[in-house]
């Protein structure tokens, strides 16, 4: 069984030195890597930049990239091959419109940036789904939380969404730990307390294995 595991934040370079990025730190992704490995799953890692290093599981083929586009087309290789699509990474919404050859110098009071939107991966790999591939998202919301992540289900074609809720302490970016609810295509709702990022993986890992068409 194949698994396409995206993790981590993108960066969109403004120029050679600065970027637009994200708190991301990428370590649910990579557990949620290391649990399915562990489950006997090929996963290919595409990892936007993390200080973690590469997942030492023989079964894990990471590959990093920066930006989306470049996400974007590590994803579109692999997915068509991967029975399991897994989104875990922190997509930037958008970039900059134009990247400035040269440092951009200081000067004036503001300084604006025009921004353009980013490629959504995980909606464009799902126009192109086949029946008995299984596709996960996760949703970092702030408010209407399972309303707007049941929307999110709907539109970019998820059996799985994982909500992860900014409202409890311990949970979301730069922690090892986290919280969080699945919400299933099929209206099942279940919400684990906060745990381990490691333990929040073995949670999502078991659910998906347990609603794979062919583990029915």
């Amino acid at each position: 069984m194949r698994v396409l595991l995206t993790a981590g934040p993108t960066y969109e370079p403004l120029d050679p030195v600065r970027f637009i990025g994200n708190h991301s730190t990428g370590k649910m992704g990579y557990a949620l890597a290391e649990t399915f490995a562990a489950e006997g799953a090929e996963v290919v890692l595409i990892s936007g930049p993390t200080s973690l290093p590469d997942p030492a599981h023989p079964r894990i083929r990471t590959q990093r990239v920066q930006t989306a586009d470049e996400m974007y087309a590590a994803a579109a290789a692999v997915a068509p091959t991967a029975a399991i699509w897994v989104f875990a990474a922190a997509v930037a919404d958008y970039k900059p419109a134009h990247i400035a050859e040269n440092k951009i110098k200081k000067a004036g009071a503001t300084l604006t940036l025009e921004l353009v939107k980013n490629v959504d991966i995980a909606a464009t790999l799902g126009q192109t789904k086949r029946p008995g591939q299984f596709s996960v998202g996760f949703a970092l919301e702030t408010e209407n939380e399972q309303a707007h992540a049941l929307d999110k289900l709907r539109r970019k074609h998820f059996d799985l969404v994982v909500l992860n809720s900014l409202r409890d302490a311990g949970a979301g970016f730069r922690h090892d730990t986290n919280k969080v609810t699945l919400l299933a295509a099929d209206g099942q709702v279940t919400t684990f307390p906060v745990k381990p990022k490691s333990e929040v993986a073995r949670d999502i890992v078991h659910t998906v294995l347990a609603r794979l068409p062919h583990h029915a």
